[in-house]
């Protein structure tokens, strides 16, 4: 039986993040906002003006990039776009994924619904029709440098509206004229610039940079909770998380984090039963949790706002202003704003599983810890959490060199006409696997840490946390003696990677509610 989806209105400019999630994971269908109309259809009408009067503007009636200063007649106009589409669907590589793929058409739909891109409702309408039929385009990921536009990837996004290429229907590949049957829609002749408006862009980057933000709340909020359950299973120190501290120096990620903790332990039996044990101070990856996610909390709040500002932008070139009749050409298309944001949220990313694999390799080490080594009995024969530890520290180091930023790097493009571009894409594109090796990191060390804590029995840690506690051994059970470990693993990445967390922690996600945390 099919879950029913959320009907979910795009009005241009004020896009939520929160519904931006929810197309990401795919539980909507989508309707324009019909306040919408009468500004696309002024900006049409601009543009057929323009090619009525036979006035030379730039993407209506030229030639492209250096080719701008060739004039293109009339009768030629619709070749122009076909054969613009055609030229430019160069994209390599593995298909971008469904999730991506449905940010991608509902970011350009938003885009081009602004009313400045100067297409025809018709061309919108047909997004929306193959968006809500599941028809999604088939888009190599990669062959965009993320400067006038992500072309290759919006290049292949446009084929399918020619009905050529491939498309993908429950996850099958398909002849686009194929699944434009299956949509009941026709394959498009494209007008007058409405190929450069499709083409041009930052859909992808921000896409791919939307999944990074999505994915990177999730392995943000599992970091938490885990750094909370490490605390508890070496008995740490609760003081350094008193709100006096974090208002002292005013931090506002920090605060937010450290009051978070605080909710996760309260009415914890393990946090009492040491409060006289004359223990000074943890080690930082447990003292200064709050120092440290705070941070990067505070760069996915700042990156999330970039992103919804992008998502809801009009970013192709030129842009028509239909009020003055004007069309002008710009650079909105450069990606320099996505490509920012998602470098930092490959820095947040990469020091929420360096910190986690830290505090993982302090339970196992006995001395720092207090726990059995490698938290096993009879070490030696048992080797415990050793390898599973090697592991995390691969996937960290790995996530240190995925976090080099991509907004440093350009190269020329167009015979140096487009001679600075934005490298957003990559830098976009490549969240998604550090979310993959951040959520192993950080299960690993939540498995390690529920371990540590069945060696403090009978003392129970606070509701919240019992509640997560439970949770893990639905999972993986105690280790009592040495057993294949890699499917453990591989059930702690996926709640690593999972969407359900206490609302202590819910509340400090850039992009809204989550599904409800049973206490």
């Amino acid at each position: 039986m099919s879950m029913q989806k959320k009907r979910c209105t795009l009005t241009p400019g004020h896009v939520s993040l929160a519904a931006l999630r929810d197309i990401y994971h795919g539980n909507v269908t989508l309707e324009l906002d019909k306040q919408a109309i009468s500004a696309i259809e002024q900006a049409r009408q601009t543009v057929e003006d323009i090619v009525h009067h036979g006035d030379v503007v730039y993407g209506i009636n030229t030639g492209f990039g250096k080719l701008a200063q060739t004039t293109i007649a009339n009768d030629h106009l619709a070749e122009l776009q076909r054969n613009l589409v055609l030229s430019h669907s160069v994209g390599l590589g593995e298909p971008l994924p469904d999730d991506v793929v449905r940010l991608v058409m509902a970011s350009k739909i938003i885009s081009l619904a602004r009313g400045h891109s100067g297409v025809r409702l018709q061309v919108i309408d047909t997004l929306l029709t193959l968006f809500n039929a599941g028809v999604m385009p088939v888009i190599p990921e990669k062959g965009s440098v993320g400067a006038s536009g992500d072309l290759a990837p919006l290049a292949h996004l446009s084929l399918m509206l020619l009905g050529e290429g491939n498309v993908r229907v429950n996850g099958e590949e398909i002849p686009a004229p194929q699944g434009l049957k299956l949509a009941g829609v026709e394959p498009l002749v494209l007008g007058p610039k409405e190929g450069l408006a499709l083409l041009n862009g930052t859909q992808v980057s921000t896409a791919l940079a939307l999944r990074g933000l999505f994915e990177g709340e999730k392995v943000f909020a599992a970091g938490l909770v885990a750094g909370a359950l490490s605390l508890e299973a070496i008995k740490g120190s609760v003081k350094p998380f008193d709100a006096r501290i974090h208002e002292a120096r005013g931090q506002t990620g920090q605060i937010d984090v450290a009051s978070a903790v605080r909710s996760l332990l309260e009415g914890s039996e393990i946090v009492d039963s040491h409060q006289q044990c004359g223990r000074v101070q943890d080690p930082y990856s447990i003292r200064c949790v709050p120092q440290v996610m705070g941070a990067c909390l505070d760069n996915l709040r700042h990156a999330a706002r970039v992103l919804q500002i992008e998502a809801n932008a009009a970013s192709d070139n030129p842009l028509v202003f239909s009020e003055t009749g004007e069309v002008i050409s710009g650079g909105n298309f450069h990606a320099e704003p996505v490509a920012f944001a998602a470098d930092i949220l490959a820095l947040a990313i990469a020091e929420i599983g360096a910190i986690s694999e830290r505090r993982l390799a302090l339970m196992l080490d006995t001395g720092l810890s207090g726990l059995p080594p490698f938290l096993v009995k009879e070490g030696g024969i048992n080797s415990g959490f050793m390898i599973a530890q090697v592991t995390a520290a691969a996937l960290a180091s790995e996530n240190k060199s995925l976090a080099h930023p991509g907004s440093v790097d350009s190269l020329p493009t167009s015979a140096n006409q487009e001679d600075h571009v934005s490298m957003a894409t990559y830098a976009a594109r490549r969240l998604g696997a550090m979310c993959f090796n951040t959520a192993a990191v950080v299960g690993i060390e939540a498995m390690a840490a529920a371990q540590g804590m069945e060696f403090s029995r009978p003392l129970r840690s606070s509701p919240l946390m019992e509640k997560v506690f439970g949770d893990i051994r639905e999972r993986v059970a105690f280790l009592d003696k040495d057993r294949l470990l890699a499917p453990d693993i591989e059930q702690m990445r996926l709640w690593g990677g999972s969407d359900s967390w206490p609302e202590a922690i819910v509340n400090l996600l850039p992009s809204g509610p989550r599904p409800a945390f049973n206490s």
